[in-house]
């Protein structure tokens, strides 16, 4: 095991990926500076004793401020914050364009109405999301301030400043990860993005997606693709697979490699969500069937779209989750 690249490793995790390998360079040219030339396992422990711990030493290196939240508790702290924060203000910014776009008269001017719509979407967007990045940062920051002074335990993990006196044996509980197996802030963000845009999208089906037309000069939803009552008849089991959904994706948050069981929880989280996801699109009553008629008259079809539109959807959700499960294993034996 290559003590250095682990030291290396969990001293640059913490620092922002622009200066990581700038840095890297830097302290492994420093390690060997210290290392005499024929040097034993013995010798480096000595040196990367004299360092200290990987995450003081990252908080050297770095500038940022570890007062209201200290280290024990910082790096969750501000990766929740880089993943929530974009999610709430996208969210918050796509909900003011669907309102005033929606709500447009077309009364005026094509040309003036768009500058219009344009004008109050930025206007609102901006502060709308502004209102929502500072409320969620408010609530974010207040949780874990609280769980920093409540938090009494003696800690006696590895790599935990401030709890236990570091010493370079604690690298060897830690593996250095491959490429492959590491999961990316982007992976987390996009999988909570997914998540939010699902709640936000399943709660309100009825009344945003289907057939839009325009009567009396306002843009109206006239055929709703889903039947907003059987979907809320199913919210029992649409909780419990989202519940599923953001464990897994907080384990990853806090593995940041997959692992065997990882590739498991993976599997569990796909089986759920597909069982839920047959079921409730089995329900004939799902999908109106005035949009049914819409597409078979779009498309102009001699034959019902019905049952083949279910059965291919059915059959697309298993392949692609077949296909996260595998590639969730393949991940997870990489070496």
């Amino acid at each position: 095991m290559n003590l250095i690249d682990i030291y290396i490793q969990e001293v640059t995790r913490r620092l922002p990926e622009k200066s990581r390998d700038d840095i890297a360079l830097e302290l492994r040219s420093t390690i060997e500076d210290m290392l005499p030339e024929n040097y034993a396992e013995k010798e480096v422990k000595e040196v990367l004793g004299n360092l200290g711990n990987p995450a003081s030493l990252a908080s050297e290196y770095s500038d940022r401020p570890m007062y209201l939240i200290g280290p024990r508790y910082f790096d969750t702290y501000m990766t929740l914050l880089k993943i929530v924060i974009p999610i709430v203000a996208i969210l918050a910014f796509l909900v003011i364009v669907v309102e005033n776009v929606i709500s447009y008269s077309g009364e005026e001017d094509i040309v003036n109405g768009i500058i219009n719509v344009i004008i109050l979407i930025l206007g609102h967007g901006i502060w709308g999301m502004f209102s929502a990045a500072m409320e969620t940062f408010f609530w974010i920051t207040l949780v874990f301030a609280i769980l920093e002074r409540k938090d009494t335990s003696k800690s006696k993990s590895p790599l935990t400043p401030g709890w236990t006196e570091w010493t370079p044996d604690d690298l060897k509980s830690i593996s250095l990860i491959s490429k492959e197996k590491k999961i990316s802030t982007g992976d987390i963000f996009g999988h909570l993005l997914w998540i939010a845009i699902f709640i936000s999208v399943y709660f309100n089906a009825g009344h945003l997606l289907g057939v839009y037309e325009k009567v009396q000069g306002k843009i109206e939803l006239i055929t709703p693709t889903f039947n907003q009552e059987v979907l809320h008849s199913y919210w029992l089991i649409v909780i419990v697979a989202l519940i599923i959904e953001i464990a897994f994706v907080f384990y990853k948050l806090i593995l940041r490699q997959w692992t065997s069981k990882l590739a498991i929880m993976n599997t569990v989280r796909n089986i759920v969500s597909t069982i839920v996801f047959i079921i409730v699109f089995s329900n004939d009553q799902l999908i109106n069937e005035e949009f049914y008629m819409y597409l078979e008259d779009l498309l102009q079809l001699s034959f019902e779209l019905k049952n083949s539109f279910i059965i291919i959807i059915i059959v697309l959700w298993l392949f692609l989750s077949i296909l996260d499960i595998v590639q969730g294993f393949r991940k997870a034996n990489t070496k």
